[in-house]
């Protein structure tokens, strides 16, 4: 019998080596070197790393490109608006999808309550943290049961595809992947080894029998999903699902997706009886009354193909301590800087001995340019304690030399802030070409340089 292999894998980017080193040669990180155990013949023939075996109906061997027949597969409805488009339209046949978050944040309500909406399908729900009772009760609370779903309460995976074999489930639920151990790995469930094999056995699954299988991870304190960076390698499709418990709001996100974009964004609201979809999430973030507010600024932002109004919160004052502090809440501090020098060297405003705090209201965290043109009004706003009129709202991405460059989605913006009854927004001038003013109720107002937004919104 073959002895196991022992390697060291990076436990952030997933570098593999043979001897054990303090600091990984790859991402530079000290410490993260982890000792896994590689059993070189698995005795289960589901439980075994990846094969290079062909997938049914298909011949081994070379093949030409032009050869291979890749026809569109009808996806799998989910029954959620907003997870249909995180995903692109809907779950694949045959692909792995892995679901992260902190705990207590609403993974496992999002995930039973979208399986009891898909009627008419054989669901698997294994659960290696729960009970049978404890689910039934939360199913009971969050709506009437699926008649074709079933429960199962199982940490092993040899038992597990042994229940999929003899069911055959158009999906598969697994909570979560930190709880499943197989027999092939000498190690305790939630070890880097447990997680790796467990995940490459269950993609071959997937693979080779067109089953679509739904994983639920852990975050870990900083953020990542727990377990080897190698586990989001393996599946297809990893989403985030994150928010702040003091908030109601949740939101879904694709940092990671094979069949379709990484730059689509769900949104929900916690409630009693589990989440609602947010269809309209401008009114949502937005505050009812911002009259007479310093420091507050509308701007609208994209995210994938969907755009909302967000509210940039900017608070300045003298710092107290001698040393001036910079803190952002769901945007990057690195550009609040850059943003903070240009207002120095280009407008003539001296922050450099006053704090600066920086807030995207809702809990969100945005990386649209779009939004440095609200952001820059706010912190004059709050700089000077002059309002900004309440029906007003601006896009634009703000450059090193103090100009507004152009940003992209013009006509879905100023079609929002419209919606919304807004009756004035600010627009990078080169985005002004091609649009005809006369088309929209709201006043197009084009700027180049960020003195010209400051005259235009504090005279």
């Amino acid at each position: 019998m073959a002895k196991d292999k022992t390697v060291y894998v990076c436990d952030y980017c997933g570098q593999e080596s043979v001897k054990w080193m303090g600091k990984c040669p790859s991402c530079n990180r000290w410490g993260t070197m982890k000792e896994i155990r590689v059993s070189p013949q698995p005795t289960s023939p589901r439980g075994g790393r990846l094969s290079s075996s062909p997938l049914p109906g298909e011949r081994a061997g070379v093949r030409l490109l032009h050869e291979i027949k890749a026809d569109d597969e009808p996806r799998m409805d989910m029954g959620d608006g907003e997870l249909n488009r995180v995903l692109g339209g809907g779950m694949v046949p045959g692909s792995l999808v892995l679901l992260g978050g902190e705990p207590g944040i609403g993974k496992s309500t999002l995930t039973l309550q979208t399986v009891l909406k898909l009627q008419g399908r054989r669901i698997l729900y294994v659960s290696g943290e729960e009970s049978a009772r404890q689910i039934k009760l939360r199913a009971d609370r969050l709506g009437p049961v699926n008649e074709g779903l079933f429960v199962l309460c199982e940490t092993s995976l040899e038992q597990i595809f042994q229940h999929i074999e003899e069911m055959k489930p158009d999906l598969v639920v697994i909570d979560s992947i930190q709880t499943i151990q197989t027999e092939t790995v000498e190690s305790s469930a939630g070890s880097i080894a447990q997680i790796r094999e467990c995940a490459a056995a269950l993609l071959r699954y997937a693979k080779s029998g067109s089953v679509s299988i739904l994983l639920i991870g852990h975050i870990n304190k900083e953020g990542t999903l727990a377990g080897p960076k190698v586990l989001e390698h393996i599946v297809d499709v990893v989403l985030q699902f994150e928010g702040d418990q003091h908030y109601l709001y949740r939101i879904l996100r694709s940092i990671k997706n094979r069949f379709g974009s990484t730059s689509e964004l769900g949104i929900y609201e916690m409630r009693h009886d589990g989440l609602r979809q947010v269809s309209n999430p401008s009114e949502l973030l937005l505050t009812e009354n911002r009259e007479g507010l310093s420091g507050v600024a509308i701007s609208c932002s994209i995210e994938g193909v969907r755009p909302f109004l967000i509210e940039t919160q900017a608070l300045v004052s003298t710092a107290a301590y001698g040393t001036a502090q910079r803190s952002t809440t769901g945007f990057d501090g690195r550009r609040l800087n850059m943003l903070l020098a240009v207002l120095e060297k280009r407008v003539g405003f001296k922050l450099a001995q006053k704090d600066v705090f920086l807030n995207i209201a809702g809990g969100l965290r945005v990386t649209d340019p779009a939004i440095d043109l609200s952001v820059v009004a706010a912190v004059l706003s709050s700089n000077g304690d002059m309002p900004i009129e309440g029906d007003v709202c601006m896009a634009g991405e703000v450059g090193l030399s103090g100009e507004i460059r152009p940003v992209s989605r013009i006509e879905g913006r100023i079609a929002e802030a419209q919606k919304l009854g807004f009756k004035r927004i600010l627009i990078p001038s080169h985005n002004i070409k091609g649009l005809n003013p006369k088309q929209y109720k709201i006043e197009l107002v084009p700027v180049r340089r960020v003195v010209e937004a400051v005259r235009e919104l504090f005279g």
